[in-house]
């Protein structure tokens, strides 16, 4: 597992984190009862504050993706599983998209309004 940010970005480095492992879930390279690195690892790796690994930890936590144990780490649950199922579906709904000329914003704007 190789968790990417962009220091560049305006997105906070904690939901880059995050977002790394939800990709990595998406595209089932993260399975149920894998552990994901210790928080201080990856801040040390990425040349980040140990705090904002947590708190990515933590998002994804109260998401279900993972559980937080003690002695154990961030482990990924069941849920993730359907990540890859939802990614399949987000692919075809692109695709649909773009065969109908839709840009990436147009469909972007669609789903934020069917948002609750």
């Amino acid at each position: 597992m190789l968790l990417r940010i962009d220091p560049d970005s305006e997105r906070p480095l904690f939901a880059q984190v995050a977002d790394s492992v939800r990709m990595d879930a998406a595209v089932g390279a993260l399975k149920p009862g894998d552990r994901l690195p210790a928080a201080r690892d990856v801040a040390s790796a990425l040349g980040v504050n140990v705090h904002t690994v947590l708190r990515a930890y933590q998002d994804l936590r109260d998401e279900g993706l993972v559980e937080l144990r003690r002695g154990r780490g961030a482990v990924v649950t069941d849920t993730a599983t359907q990540l890859v199922h939802l990614h399949d579906d987000v692919r075809a709904l692109a695709t649909r998209a773009h065969s109908l000329g839709l840009s990436p914003e147009t469909l972007t704007a669609l789903l934020k309004e069917m948002t609750p």
